[in-house]
């Protein structure tokens, strides 16, 4: 039989600079080990679970002494949800790390030659700043290292089944971290997850079981505007028209404030619900959002960026480095609901944009005509099949292209597409730094980039949105 190998354990080390992605790193012998959970000035001992010749990482299992930047989180539910990393740090060293976050990611992986970073436009309000969330409701619940040590020690019973309403558990599949007060979203959104969690118990209603794909409450998503409207979508595994109507009744009785309250039945086994159909129970069926002076319908399967306050922000950024005179055609790619087109479109000639989801298409037109804006168009499909030369002899070539693709990135024949196209402007706003240097090194071949502006959208975690203008050679 194979000997197991003992985990390689670190004592007494210092935690010395901020990494990336929200890990810090320390350097042993001119090792750079990378270490979850803690942060610079942090004396640990760490236990490795990857283990190369130039570098590690690990994570703590014994604090010798915390930083002096330390503050106390304000969630009980601090690091055992998954969300919110960073609550244990002031603030302002936060935006620190996000802009070096930043720079490090343009400067290492793009290797281009760059401008100077402007400074990190920070949040003004650093909770409840979500306008939407999702709930997770299961008959398993996360129990974390130091609940089990408390329960073993107390000689009390570790109970992990019952009914529960939360977050999916972070590396665990089939549990949910069971949520008592979240602080991403104002109220009533925990007490509406608290109330239909209770509910559903004494009325003996079955949770899902995510593992066996069983049970009947499955999740729930709360959207909120600066509108005042609210809407929720529940989610359930299976139609029982008795079961359903008593808690939909109950929910719009129990929170007179939500304007449409919707339900989805969800058969498949996982919980995406872009392939399903959302049923409206009660109000539109949507709410509406305003930006500026525009106003957006946001539907039940659109996107829609998450901090609304911040959303303005990142957009004037966006129409700042457009640079637009009111004679520029205007390619907005990536488009979504159109909330980047319209939003620049006092200041265009024309906007074209180009999205692959055709529900977002269906926003995105119901967004035009709610703004009587005529001069913006909208398409289905892929840019790259779309934008040919047949395409631009109809709606012109872009002098401006506005590009705010996803996590991934673009992808490399788009990219080949845009050197082709030559647009004088491009402005690319990312949501992942290091997938944005990769495109950029690759766009150097005609472009330089000449502007860059990081937006803090997500404060306590490890997120970050940029913005970069790159202008033609």
């Amino acid at each position: 039989m194979k000997k197991r190998r003992q985990p390689t354990i670190l004592q007494d080390v210092l935690v010395q600079d901020y990494a990336a992605e929200g890990k810090s790193l320390a350097k042993i012998d001119g090792k750079v080990i990378f270490i979850e959970r803690t942060v610079p000035g942090d004396i640990i001992d760490v236990q490795l679970f990857k283990n190369k010749k130039d570098w590690a990482e690990g994570f703590p299992i014994k604090f010798s002494k915390l930083s002096d930047e330390r503050v106390q989180p304000f969630c009980e539910h601090f690091e055992i949800c998954g969300g919110c990393q960073w609550q244990m740090l002031p603030y302002e060293k936060q935006l620190l790390f996000k802009q070096k976050q930043v720079s490090d990611n343009l400067s290492r992986i793009g290797k281009i030659n760059l401008p100077e970073i402007l400074p990190i436009i920070g949040a003004k309000e650093t909770r409840y700043y979500r306008n939407k969330l999702e709930y997770t409701f299961a008959n398993k619940r996360f129990i974390s290292d130091d609940e089990f040590t408390k329960l073993k020690q107390q000689n009390l019973p570790i109970i992990n089944e019952g009914s529960f309403g939360g977050f999916h558990a972070k590396g665990v599949f089939d549990k949910v971290v069971a949520i008592n007060k979240c602080h991403l979203q104002a109220e009533p959104s925990n007490e509406i997850r608290n109330a239909i969690t209770a509910f559903c118990i004494e009325n003996n209603y079955p949770f899902y079981n995510i593992k066996n794909h069983t049970g009947w409450l499955r999740n729930m998503m709360v959207r909120i505007a600066t509108t005042g409207e609210w809407m929720v979508n529940i989610i359930l595994g299976y139609e029982n028209e008795k079961m359903r109507t008593h808690l939909l009744d109950f929910v719009l009785q129990k929170f007179p404030t939500i304007t449409s309250l919707l339900y989805t039945i969800n058969t498949k086994v996982n919980d995406s619900i872009y392939d399903l159909t959302p049923i409206t129970y009660y109000g539109k069926g949507y709410i509406e959002e305003k930006l500026e002076d525009y106003r957006f319908i946001i539907s039940p399967k659109s996107f829609f960026q998450t901090n609304t306050q911040q959303a303005e922000k990142l957009y004037s950024i966006t129409r700042n480095f457009a640079e637009l005179t009111g004679n520029e055609i205007v390619y907005d790619l990536y488009c979504g609901t159109g909330s980047i087109g319209i939003f620049v479109s006092k200041y265009a000639k024309k906007i074209i944009g180009v999205e692959t989801v055709p529900e977002a298409i269906e926003d995105a037109n119901k967004n035009a005509s709610l703004n009587n804006i005529s001069h913006i168009h909208f398409f289905d499909g892929d840019v790259i099949k779309i934008c040919n030369d047949d395409f631009f002899a109809t709606n012109g070539k872009p002098d401006v292209i506005i590009t705010d693709p996803p996590r991934a990135g673009m992808h490399e024949k788009l990219i080949n597409k845009l050197l082709d196209i030559a647009a004088p402007t491009i402005v690319y706003v990312s949501c992942n730094p290091a997938t944005q240097a990769r495109d950029l090194a690759l766009l150097d071949e005609k472009y330089i980039v000449t502007k860059i502006q990081p937006v803090d959208m997500f404060p306590h975690t490890h997120h970050i949105e940029n913005v970069v203008q790159l202008k033609l050679r």
